[in-house]
């Protein structure tokens, strides 16, 4: 890595959430969207929000019904840990999850966004059109208790670690928990992947991601450190 690339990564913030109930959330309309999957990258959030294809992907999402893009990116990291398990029909291999609950930390990509984004990226995530009265999640619960199992599907259970400057985090993940499934090893294309949106989101060295992603439940015993810095050495092109 180059040298100004390396310092300006050393002078990037990771932002963690304040908990819930130590400042009100405001009510202005926007949350933060904390990514710690495929949508880490901006151009896979892109079709999200806007519609489309990303590039080397062959589902298309019909995009939300606002396609304006994120007001503000940020690196974050919150408590809880990142695990892979249940069969990815377009990974193959483990889809990544959030456990709040379990120790750890979890890195990732928080976006500004509406109400209505965050609603229609979570219908999406479902494989459910927002523009066929797509309709704004209620986020009573979640924003009073932190969790809220709007629905049975592998992403339906929202999750409010806290607020960053008073603003939601708001994030998806499955409405079981990590000791409730079996692991499962995450393909070579998704954990490259992964490993390339925490490059992107700034902060965090190759060697740093590398030893993260390989010790997550689904990861550990089957990718090392080493491998995942080749993933990422195959990435760049080096």
């Amino acid at each position: 890595m180059a040298a100004p690339l390396r310092q300006a990564r050393n002078r990037m913030v990771v932002h963690t959430a304040v908990p819930l109930g130590v400042e009100a959330p405001k009510a202005d309309g926007r949350v933060w969207y904390a990514s710690y999957g495929s949508n880490m990258h901006m151009d896979r959030l892109a079709a999200y929000l806007a519609g489309g294809t990303p590039p080397g992907a062959t589902r298309s999402y019909p995009g939300c019904r606002d396609r304006r893009a994120p007001e503000r990116s940020i690196a974050v990291q919150l408590d809880g840990c990142l695990y892979f398990a249940t069969e990815s029909p377009v990974w193959t291999g483990g889809r990544g999850f959030y456990d709040p609950s379990a120790p750890g930390r979890l890195l990732g990509r928080a976006h500004l966004v509406t109400v209505g984004q965050v609603s229609d990226i979570a219908a999406q995530e479902m494989y459910r059109d927002p523009s066929s009265g797509g309709t704004d999640l209620d986020l009573a619960k979640v924003l009073r208790d932190g969790r809220d199992e709007a629905g049975s599907g592998r992403y339906e259970t929202l999750i409010c670690p806290g607020t960053f400057g008073g603003i939601p985090v708001l994030t998806f993940t499955a409405p079981w928990s990590l000791r409730d499934v079996e692991p499962l090893m995450p393909s070579a294309a998704y954990l490259r992947y992964l490993a390339g949106g925490l490059l992107e989101s700034g902060p965090w060295r190759e060697r740093e991601i590398a030893d993260y992603l390989s010790a997550c439940p689904g990861a550990s015993g089957s990718w090392t450190a080493g491998q995942v810095l080749e993933l990422l050495a195959t990435r760049r092109g080096r």
